[in-house]
C-alpha cells in the first residue's frame, strides 16, 4: 500500500512540475505592443502608381455574425477596390491581428469563401518576387455561379510571411520560447475574371506598384523581411 501511494505521489509531483513549467512557458509579452501602432488606413495609400480607389464600388458589409468574429480576431481591417487607367480593378483587404496565437490566426481564404458560398476551384503554392525579394503566396480560384475569382494571399506572423500551416506553426513557437506573442497580417488582393493567367499577371503588378509606393517600415509591415532575391 505504502508502496502504491509513493508512485501516485510522484506521478502527482511530476504533474505539478509539469503543469507549473507550461505556465512559467506560456508567452505573454505581445510584440504588437512592442513596436509603432499599425495604422491601415494610413500605411495604405489611396493611389499610387496608375492605380485609385474606385470610388463607384461600395465596400461589403458583414453580417453581424462575421463582424462579431471579425472583431475578436482582427485588430483592424481595410478593404478598397482599386482601378487602374485599363479599367482593371483590383479588390483589396488586409486583416491585422495583435495576437497570433492559438484560435486568434488570421483566417485563410480558402476557408472563409466557402463560410460564403464560393467554391475553391484551385489551390496551389507559388511565390511571389517584389524586385528586391521572394515571399511564398497562395494562388485560390474560387467561383460563385458566374462569378470567376481568382485570388493571392499570403500570411505574416511576427516578421516572417508563412502561407504553409506548418510552417506558420514553426514560427509561431519560435516567437513562444522567447515569452512573445506574435502580431500577424493577411494580405489578399482578387479580381473578377476568367483569364486566371491575366488576373495573377495584373495582381502582381498592382501589387508591386503598392509595395513600391510605401516607405521600407510600411513594407516591413506588409512582407515582413523576406529572402532577398537571387
Amino acid at each position: 500500500m505504502q508502496h502504491f501511494s509513493f508512485k501516485h505521489l510522484v506521478i502527482g509531483l511530476f504533474m505539478f512540475a509539469a503543469a507549473g513549467l507550461a505556465l512559467a512557458l506560456k508567452p505573454t509579452q505581445r510584440t504588437a505592443d512592442a513596436g509603432p501602432a499599425i495604422n491601415l488606413e494610413e500605411l495604405i495609400p489611396q493611389s499610387f502608381g496608375n492605380w485609385k480607389i474606385d470610388e463607384s464600388i461600395a465596400p461589403l458589409i458583414a453580417n453581424p455574425e462575421q463582424e462579431a468574429l471579425i472583431n475578436k480576431i482582427y485588430n483592424q481591417t481595410l478593404s478598397r477596390t482599386y482601378i487602374n487607367q485599363n479599367g482593371d480593378r483590383i479588390m483589396l483587404s488586409i486583416a491585422y491581428g495583435g495576437d497570433q496565437s492559438d484560435g486568434m490566426q488570421v483566417h485563410k481564404p480558402e476557408i472563409c469563401y466557402p463560410a460564403q458560398g464560393f467554391q475553391i476551384l484551385k489551390n496551389s503554392t507559388d511565390t511571389f518576387s517584389t524586385g528586391e525579394s521572394i515571399i511564398p503566396i497562395k494562388r485560390l480560384v474560387a467561383t460563385q455561379g458566374q462569378r470567376i475569382e481568382p485570388i493571392t494571399y499570403w500570411r505574416t506572423v511576427g516578421d516572417a510571411v508563412e502561407v504553409s500551416g506548418v510552417k506558420w506553426k514553426l514560427q509561431q513557437l519560435k516567437y513562444g520560447l522567447t515569452g512573445k506573442i506574435p502580431d500577424g497580417l493577411l494580405f489578399r488582393i482578387s479580381s473578377i475574371q476568367a483569364d486566371e493567367s491575366k488576373a495573377y499577371q495584373t495582381q502582381d503588378t498592382f501589387t508591386r506598384d503598392l509595395l513600391k509606393a510605401m516607405s521600407p517600415s510600411g513594407r516591413e509591415r506588409i512582407i515582413g523581411n523576406p529572402t532577398p532575391a537571387g
